[in-house]
Protein backbone atom coordinates (compact mmCIF):
# COMPACT_ATOMS: atom_id res chain seq x y z
CA UNK A 1 0.00 0.00 0.00
CA UNK A 2 1.11 3.47 -0.81
CA UNK A 3 1.60 6.22 1.06
CA UNK A 4 -1.43 8.18 -0.36
CA UNK A 5 -3.54 5.14 -0.27
CA UNK A 6 -2.69 4.79 3.56
CA UNK A 7 -3.91 8.74 3.91
CA UNK A 8 -6.58 7.78 2.39
CA UNK A 9 -8.08 5.24 4.65
CA UNK A 10 -7.65 7.30 7.44
CA UNK A 11 -10.85 8.68 9.43
CA UNK A 12 -9.14 11.70 10.39
CA UNK A 13 -7.66 12.78 6.71
CA UNK A 14 -9.04 16.49 6.66
CA UNK A 15 -7.05 17.02 9.24
CA UNK A 16 -4.19 15.41 8.18
CA UNK A 17 -4.25 17.52 5.13
CA UNK A 18 -5.05 20.40 6.54
CA UNK A 19 -1.06 19.74 8.42
CA UNK A 20 0.67 18.57 5.73
CA UNK A 21 -0.76 22.09 4.30
CA UNK A 22 0.51 23.90 7.11
CA UNK A 23 4.07 22.12 7.02
CA UNK A 24 4.57 22.64 3.53
CA UNK A 25 3.69 26.10 3.99
CA UNK A 26 6.06 26.88 6.88
CA UNK A 27 9.02 24.86 4.59
CA UNK A 28 8.13 27.15 1.95
CA UNK A 29 8.56 30.08 4.11
CA UNK A 30 12.09 28.87 5.48
CA UNK A 31 13.10 27.82 1.73
CA UNK A 32 12.18 31.60 0.61
CA UNK A 33 14.49 33.59 3.46
CA UNK A 34 16.95 30.95 2.65
CA UNK A 35 17.31 32.01 -1.26
CA UNK A 36 17.25 35.39 0.38
CA UNK A 37 19.77 34.75 2.44
CA UNK A 38 22.22 32.44 1.30
CA UNK A 39 26.17 33.40 1.37
CA UNK A 40 28.14 33.08 -2.30
CA UNK A 41 30.78 32.39 0.00
CA UNK A 42 29.31 29.48 1.71
CA UNK A 43 28.27 26.08 0.70
CA UNK A 44 24.86 25.22 1.48
CA UNK A 45 21.79 23.18 0.56
CA UNK A 46 18.35 23.48 1.02
CA UNK A 47 16.99 19.79 1.84
CA UNK A 48 13.50 18.77 2.84
CA UNK A 49 12.86 21.87 4.98
CA UNK A 50 16.48 22.47 6.43
CA UNK A 51 19.36 24.15 5.36
CA UNK A 52 22.26 22.12 5.69
CA UNK A 53 26.10 23.71 5.61
CA UNK A 54 29.13 21.49 4.47
CA UNK A 55 32.15 21.60 6.39
CA UNK A 56 35.43 22.03 4.29
CA UNK A 57 36.32 19.14 2.45
CA UNK A 58 39.05 16.59 2.40
CA UNK A 59 42.02 16.66 0.30
CA UNK A 60 41.00 13.64 -1.69
CA UNK A 61 37.56 15.26 -2.46
CA UNK A 62 38.57 18.67 -3.70
CA UNK A 63 41.74 16.55 -5.92
CA UNK A 64 39.02 13.87 -7.36
CA UNK A 65 36.86 16.67 -7.93
CA UNK A 66 39.46 19.22 -9.87
CA UNK A 67 40.73 16.34 -11.26
CA UNK A 68 37.36 15.50 -13.55
CA UNK A 69 36.51 19.73 -13.95
CA UNK A 70 40.24 20.10 -15.24
CA UNK A 71 39.39 17.30 -18.25
CA UNK A 72 35.40 17.76 -18.54
CA UNK A 73 35.44 21.63 -19.11
CA UNK A 74 37.77 21.96 -21.75
CA UNK A 75 36.70 19.15 -23.52
CA UNK A 76 32.94 20.16 -23.13
CA UNK A 77 34.01 23.65 -24.64
CA UNK A 78 36.10 22.67 -27.10
CA UNK A 79 33.54 20.61 -28.39
CA UNK A 80 30.47 22.84 -27.91
CA UNK A 81 28.82 20.90 -25.97
CA UNK A 82 26.94 22.81 -23.51
CA UNK A 83 27.89 24.17 -20.15
CA UNK A 84 29.81 22.83 -16.93
CA UNK A 85 29.22 24.37 -13.54
CA UNK A 86 30.80 23.18 -10.11
CA UNK A 87 30.60 23.89 -6.71
CA UNK A 88 29.03 26.91 -6.30
CA UNK A 89 26.53 26.66 -8.63
CA UNK A 90 22.79 26.33 -7.12
CA UNK A 91 20.27 23.63 -8.83
CA UNK A 92 16.89 24.51 -7.92
CA UNK A 93 14.27 21.08 -7.72
CA UNK A 94 10.88 21.39 -6.92
CA UNK A 95 11.36 20.87 -3.60
CA UNK A 96 14.94 21.04 -2.84
CA UNK A 97 17.86 23.11 -3.87
CA UNK A 98 21.19 21.44 -4.32
CA UNK A 99 24.55 22.81 -4.72
CA UNK A 100 26.22 19.51 -7.17
CA UNK A 101 30.19 18.73 -6.85
CA UNK A 102 30.11 19.43 -11.22
CA UNK A 103 26.88 19.02 -13.20
CA UNK A 104 26.91 19.20 -17.05
CA UNK A 105 23.90 20.68 -19.37
CA UNK A 106 23.25 20.23 -23.16
CA UNK A 107 24.09 22.84 -25.54
CA UNK A 108 20.11 22.99 -26.24
CA UNK A 109 19.38 22.58 -22.29
CA UNK A 110 22.02 25.73 -21.78
CA UNK A 111 20.85 28.22 -24.75
CA UNK A 112 18.50 30.09 -22.37
CA UNK A 113 20.83 30.99 -19.63
CA UNK A 114 21.70 34.64 -18.79
CA UNK A 115 24.83 35.86 -16.89
CA UNK A 116 23.04 37.10 -13.56
CA UNK A 117 21.43 34.05 -14.08
CA UNK A 118 21.83 32.47 -10.28
CA UNK A 119 19.94 29.53 -10.25
CA UNK A 120 19.55 26.89 -12.33
CA UNK A 121 17.38 23.55 -13.70
CA UNK A 122 18.19 20.17 -12.89
CA UNK A 123 21.67 19.40 -15.22
CA UNK A 124 21.73 16.58 -17.66
CA UNK A 125 24.77 15.28 -16.07
CA UNK A 126 25.71 15.25 -12.16
CA UNK A 127 28.28 14.02 -10.17
CA UNK A 128 28.81 13.95 -6.43
CA UNK A 129 31.99 13.21 -5.16
CA UNK A 130 31.13 11.00 -1.15
CA UNK A 131 32.37 12.60 1.89
CA UNK A 132 31.27 11.02 5.41
CA UNK A 133 29.12 14.27 6.02
CA UNK A 134 27.25 13.46 2.16
CA UNK A 135 27.18 10.12 1.84
CA UNK A 136 23.56 9.34 3.53
CA UNK A 137 22.61 12.41 1.03
CA UNK A 138 24.18 11.37 -2.16
CA UNK A 139 22.95 7.91 -2.13
CA UNK A 140 19.42 8.85 -0.37
CA UNK A 141 17.46 12.01 -1.08
CA UNK A 142 19.33 13.65 -3.83
CA UNK A 143 19.61 9.94 -5.95
CA UNK A 144 15.78 9.71 -5.96
CA UNK A 145 15.45 13.49 -6.36
CA UNK A 146 17.81 13.52 -9.28
CA UNK A 147 16.12 10.87 -11.41
CA UNK A 148 12.51 12.06 -10.39
CA UNK A 149 14.07 15.72 -12.37
CA UNK A 150 14.95 14.26 -15.32
CA UNK A 151 18.90 14.07 -14.72
CA UNK A 152 20.04 11.17 -17.08
CA UNK A 153 23.02 10.22 -15.47
CA UNK A 154 24.80 10.55 -12.73
CA UNK A 155 28.09 9.25 -10.80
CA UNK A 156 29.14 8.72 -7.03
CA UNK A 157 32.60 9.25 -6.98
CA UNK A 158 34.14 7.53 -3.95
CA UNK A 159 37.86 8.87 -2.67
CA UNK A 160 38.02 6.25 0.06
CA UNK A 161 37.49 3.67 -1.87
CA UNK A 162 38.46 5.09 -4.97
CA UNK A 163 35.70 3.90 -7.54
CA UNK A 164 32.73 5.62 -9.06
CA UNK A 165 29.83 4.13 -9.90
CA UNK A 166 27.74 5.61 -13.02
CA UNK A 167 24.38 5.55 -12.92
CA UNK A 168 21.67 6.20 -16.01
CA UNK A 169 18.28 7.30 -15.86
CA UNK A 170 15.25 4.64 -16.54
CA UNK A 171 12.11 6.13 -16.30
CA UNK A 172 12.47 8.13 -13.09
CA UNK A 173 14.92 5.60 -11.32
CA UNK A 174 18.49 5.46 -11.76
CA UNK A 175 20.01 2.32 -12.59
CA UNK A 176 23.35 0.96 -11.89
CA UNK A 177 25.32 0.73 -15.44
CA UNK A 178 29.14 0.04 -13.88
CA UNK A 179 31.40 0.82 -10.91
CA UNK A 180 34.72 0.79 -11.42
CA UNK A 181 37.79 0.81 -9.52
CA UNK A 182 40.27 0.94 -12.65
CA UNK A 183 39.65 1.25 -16.81
CA UNK A 184 38.23 3.91 -19.14
CA UNK A 185 34.86 5.40 -17.97
CA UNK A 186 32.95 6.66 -20.53
CA UNK A 187 29.57 8.47 -20.29
CA UNK A 188 26.74 8.41 -22.11
CA UNK A 189 25.22 12.06 -21.68
CA UNK A 190 28.66 14.15 -22.41
CA UNK A 191 29.60 12.83 -25.63
CA UNK A 192 32.65 11.33 -26.17
CA UNK A 193 33.91 11.92 -23.09
CA UNK A 194 35.79 9.55 -20.60
CA UNK A 195 38.54 9.45 -18.10
CA UNK A 196 40.94 6.76 -17.16
CA UNK A 197 39.49 6.01 -13.34
CA UNK A 198 42.85 6.33 -11.52
CA UNK A 199 43.28 9.90 -12.99
CA UNK A 200 40.43 10.70 -11.31
CA UNK A 201 42.12 9.93 -7.92
CA UNK A 202 45.62 11.12 -9.25
CA UNK A 203 47.70 13.88 -7.45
Amino acid sequence: MTTVETLLQEPNLPELLQDLNQAWEDEQRRRHLFWADVDEGVKAEFINGEIVYHSPVYGRHWMASSNITTELLPYVKANRLGKVAYEKVMIRLTRNDYEPDICFWTIERAAGFEEKQSVFPAPDFVVEILSDSTRQRDYGVKFIDYARHGVREYWIVDPGQRTVEQYLLEGEQFVLAQKLKEGLLRSEVVTGFGMAVPEIFGS
